[in-house]
């Protein structure tokens, strides 16, 4: 059941069904498993009752189990969308993170486990051509639903390495870069990027992933620079 060049532990998951036809993988989708243990979330995404799925989990000590085949749609987004396209799942490879999550006591990645995930990223990354910016979190797509992986998660390492975006403003990003924007033009400019601006918390899921140290879901400064930063290094 391997599919990668990354060592797996074959976890087979019932829960999948065929990509539409024409409909490739553009997306790789991040998620944190939100349950009290490693062993629950796996065995709830083996669970046909379940009804959700992935086609990997990653656990703390860096273990990769493999649960779908690539070529296969996963149930791993539910309702989400990104750049005005819904029915995520069917353009993408969903990964799970273990850890508790916002409900049983989130805490941060282990580095061994985040040195996994990275390897893994880079792998079907470049197996399906897709870019950095492609990388997203489970409440990027989902924001009025969703809060993994959250703000504890090393989107700046991931980064690093070329797997996702971090923003780095330069002094032209500081253009209207201030609290006298309008919730308009930020939602404008969110929706620009990729979110979906009919949500709520949209502003928070961007805070979330990007500016993690200011959860207010309110503009402010530099979140707005780190913003334009984006909307500027994606050419959007």
């Amino acid at each position: 059941m391997m599919r990668t060049g990354i060592g797996c532990i074959d976890r087979p998951s019932p829960n999948h069904g065929p990509r539409p036809d024409g409909v490739g993988v553009e997306l790789l989708i991040l998620h944190y498993t939100g349950m009290p243990t490693a062993e629950s979330a796996l065995s709830r995404l083996c669970d046909p009752a379940a009804q959700v799925s992935a086609h990997y989990t990653v656990d703390e000590d860096g273990a990769v189990h493999a649960h779908v085949p690539e070529d296969r749609r996963a149930w791993h987004a539910g309702l989400s969308s990104w750049r005005g396209r819904a029915d995520v799942n069917s353009r993408s490879i969903g990964i799970e993170i273990v850890n508790p999550g916002h409900e049983f006591g989130y805490r941060p990645f282990p580095a061994v486990q985040m040195a996994a995930v990275a390897d893994l990223c880079l792998d079907i990354m470049g197996r399906h051509g897709i870019a950095p910016a492609d990388v997203l979190g489970h409440s990027d797509i989902a924001p009025a639903r969703k809060e993994d992986p959250g703000e504890l998660f090393d989107w700046p390492g991931l980064a690093a390495r070329g797997i996702g975006l971090w923003p780095e403003p330069t002094p032209a990003d500081d253009l209207a870069s201030d609290s006298a924007d309008s919730a308009e033009d930020v939602m404008a400019l969110l929706g620009r990027y990729g979110y979906d601006t009919a949500e709520s918390r949209v502003l928070l899921s961007f805070q979330r992933h990007f500016h993690p140290e200011r959860l207010t879901g309110e503009p402010d400064p530099e979140t707005l620079r780190r913003l334009r930063a984006l909307l500027r290094m994606t050419g959007r």
